[in-house]
């Protein structure tokens, strides 16, 4: 089955189905893609009605954090953010989330706020974003709270019949649940919707090059972006001229225009421009290639012909959660003593197969896995310790391990209606819950198999 260039691009070239897919768009409208967070301890995040919330809440002598439920729509997160805190007068770092959520879609999501008071929070007036106070929690919120995200994703413009996209579906998801769950995958939102660019940069910086990840990140165009952006680049890229390009730079590209204005004092000093770029924004160019190796790595696993619900001599397996998350920290190399002992617990949901995130700590596999990962390293002309970003600490990553599968949860699709301006193209709702750092578009495009994933709406 022929798989996009871009999927290609971003690590992913097979699929782990046979079937056939329905086609469609998602996205055509922002409503069309809703997520509605769900912490730990079973906490909901809801859209357009009271969120269903069970934290434990700080005793009141210990109000420091004010748990609040952010309700955004077409909203980068981390950009709300940074308006959410101009709003109440205050440093971006003291609002907390669990979670970054999709940009074009309408999601709730919880937050914490640090040493704010109900009623400041109920004088926030920013549009398309609701923020409504819970009551306060005992620290700043952080990844470790989230469990992961139920989505409700209309599918429009398919045009099968009704009958052979149920089936199509149901096959899908069949297939998906006999191998153990949905791969893994890095998502296309890890490296940027309309310009996948970001795993390119970080391995520019992996390497030691900040030359060319600064010119890649600045002058690399891309097809899906609007004119004025791709012209820009395009220029910047002939004729080097950073002064120029501050001032042919749309006002909307912010990060590029930080940097250029670095440049232009500084020529040379492209270490100095990354610098001024938001931590998080720095931390994302090396994630984001670590990102596109493991994809790679799972690929190859898949095409090689390797369960994704056995373990091999030589994997790492991790112990799992009752709630299904994995607990990284179990991680270890399964060996040939106790080998069907662990695909017994891995059958009964106790333990997952991982692969390695690429890091300064993290080992490789061991055993034919092993091997795999060491020839896309060598093929790629990247070490381990090349992750240990001297010149920029912040972006160094140590590595860790990441579940080759995720569970699909409370899967449900749903017949919604046809399109009444051609009664041959037909409307899917699709809901379910994939927990945190899953993607719900490597569902859907499992799915959806669609010809060019950015007209789909990916």
């Amino acid at each position: 089955m022929s798989v996009p260039k871009i999927d290609k691009s971003l690590g992913i070239d097979v699929y782990a189905t046979k079937t056939s897919g329905i086609g469609g768009v998602i996205r055509q409208s922002v409503d069309d893609f809703a997520v509605e967070e769900v912490l730990v301890d079973g906490s909901k995040a809801r859209i357009g009605k009271p969120s269903k919330n069970q934290v434990s809440l700080a005793s009141p002598h210990r109000q420091r954090y004010l748990m609040c439920v952010l309700v955004k729509r077409n909203w980068d997160t981390l950009i709300a953010i940074k308006n959410i805190a101009k709003q109440l007068g205050i440093a971006q770092d003291r609002i907390s989330i669990a979670g970054i959520k999709d940009a074009k879609a309408v999601t709730a999501q919880h937050i914490t706020i640090e040493r704010v008071s109900m009623e400041d929070v109920s004088n926030i007036n920013v549009k398309d974003i609701e923020v409504s106070a819970v009551g306060y929690f005992r620290e700043k919120l952080s990844a470790y709270y989230l469990l992961g995200n139920n989505f409700n994703v209309r599918v429009k413009a398919i045009n099968l019949s009704k009958s052979t996209v149920e089936k199509r579906i149901a096959g899908t998801i069949k297939e998906l649940k006999a191998i153990g769950g949905l791969p893994n995958f890095f998502g296309h939102q890890r490296f940027g919707t309309t310009r996948a660019i970001t795993h390119v940069v970080g391995k520019a910086i992996v390497r030691g090059n900040f030359e060319e990840a600064a010119m890649l990140f600045l002058a690399q165009p891309s097809a899906y972006e609007h004119p004025s952006s791709r012209r820009a680049r395009r220029e910047l890229q002939s004729k080097q001229n950073f002064k120029q390009a501050l001032r042919n730079f749309p006002r909307q590209l912010r990060y590029e225009r930080l940097m250029l204005s670095h440049l232009v004092e500084k020529p040379r000093d492209f270490i100095g421009a990354f610098k001024l770029l938001p931590v998080k924004l720095q931390e994302l160019f090396v994630q984001a290639y670590q990102s596109y190796l493991f994809n790679r790595f799972l690929c190859e696993r898949i095409r090689n012909g390797f369960s994704l619900n056995t373990a091999e001599i030589g994997d790492y397996i991790m112990n799992l959660e009752r709630s299904g998350l994995p607990i990284v920290r179990t991680g270890r190399t399964a060996g040939t003593n106790a080998l069907s002992e662990t695909n017994q617990s891995i059958k009964l949901g106790r333990m997952q197969v991982a692969i390695p995130l690429v890091g300064v700590k993290q080992r490789l596999s061991q055993g034919v896995m092993g091997q795999i990962e060491k020839k896309i390293l060598e093929t790629e002309d990247v070490e381990t310790e090349n992750f240990r970003i001297d010149a920029i600490p912040e972006m160094s990553r140590g590595g860790e391990l990441r579940s080759i599968t995720t569970p699909i949860e409370n899967f449900e699709s749903r017949y919604a209606s046809s399109n009444l301006d051609n009664l041959t193209e037909h409307q899917i709702e699709l809901e379910f819950m994939l927990l945190r750092g899953s993607y719900a578009t490597v569902l859907l495009r499992e799915i959806m198999k669609p010809c060019n994933p950015i007209s789909a709406g990916f």
